[in-house]
């Protein structure tokens, strides 16, 4: 498998598993000491796709070919952005997005970093994604956030991976 599949694979596992777990429907994190989290049953795009506010994402990981890599082994760490992050993004723009396969595998890429990597887990600092870029990870008081994103929730266990929810969508330079 390619480098490059291989890293796709990862974002999309780990955008789509944001949400299906009963758990985590609940509203139930499950951060550890360990950095070792419960798996569940449902891989990340099961997850995402039942949680209900990520059709955006599952749309553009559709149009990207991501599916079948997210739902491979992992595991990953998506940042997966809400439909209310994707509707920040104006409607031209987004569409051009969405029609631009290459550009939109970039983006989407972005936000999966391969691994699982639980909040007890993250650290400040830069965070290697698929996409080959770095997540610059700032944690204070207030939150945890990649770039300007703010980290909405966390831990959403994936049985390849782990969801982290996060309120804009990162976009590489």
């Amino acid at each position: 498998m390619s480098k490059f599949k291989i890293l796709a694979s990862a974002l999309t596992a780990a955008i789509l598993a944001i949400g299906t777990s009963t758990a985590n429907a609940e509203g139930m994190s499950y951060g550890t000491t360990t950095g070792v989290a419960p798996k569940a049953k449902a891989d990340i795009v099961d997850t995402a796709v039942g949680a209900g506010q990520f059709t955006t994402l599952a749309k553009a990981l559709t149009a990207a070919g991501l599916i079948d890599t997210l739902k491979g082994k992992g595991p990953f760490t998506v940042f997966a952005p809400t439909d209310a992050a994707f509707a920040k993004i104006p409607t031209a723009q987004l569409n051009a997005l969405l029609a631009d396969k290459a550009a939109l595998v970039k983006v989407l890429t972005y936000h999966v970093v391969p691994g699982e990597i639980v909040a007890a887990d993250v650290k400040a600092g830069p965070l290697k994604t698929v996409e080959g870029a770095s997540l610059n990870v700032t944690t204070s008081s207030m939150g945890v956030k990649v770039n300007d994103a703010n980290v909405i929730k966390t831990d959403v266990i994936a049985s390849n991976g782990v969801i982290h929810v996060i309120d804009t969508v990162v976009v590489p330079n």
